[in-house]
């Protein structure tokens, strides 16, 4: 009986992976071992990040609001209790937005805060 090599469906894969290879510099980008190792790593840390994502994107919108309380005269968690006293349920993600664009309407959020505190 003759020896089966897999014929198309190696091809088929062979060409799966070079595709998501595409680009890489050297043998990475030519040589099929290579460039299994390198898609397979490469996959693992796109799935990776696309959770780390979320993390690092909820630290920059804490940073922006602790920065634009800083301009307010207050701390990042004094501002967040207030707003919670105050049942402002407005998430980090636009209250970032609001301090970004709109300076005035983020003021009246502090004040709104501060004015929960110092009661």
């Amino acid at each position: 009986m003759p020896r089966a090599k897999g014929g198309t469906k190696t091809k088929k894969r062979h060409k799966k992976i070079m595709k998501l290879a595409k680009g890489y510099v050297g043998g990475r980008g030519r040589l099929y071992r290579s460039a299994v190792e390198t898609v397979e790593r490469g996959l693992v840390f796109a799935y990776r990040d696309r959770r780390v994502k979320k993390r690092t994107f909820r630290g920059l919108w804490i940073i922006r609001i602790g920065a634009a309380a800083k301009l307010n005269g207050m701390s990042y968690n004094q501002l967040i209790s207030g707003l919670k006293k105050a049942n402002v349920e407005i998430d980090r993600k636009i209250l970032s937005e609001i301090a970004m664009h709109d300076m005035a309407g983020f003021g009246r959020l502090a004040e709104t805060a501060k004015a929960l505190l110092s009661n």
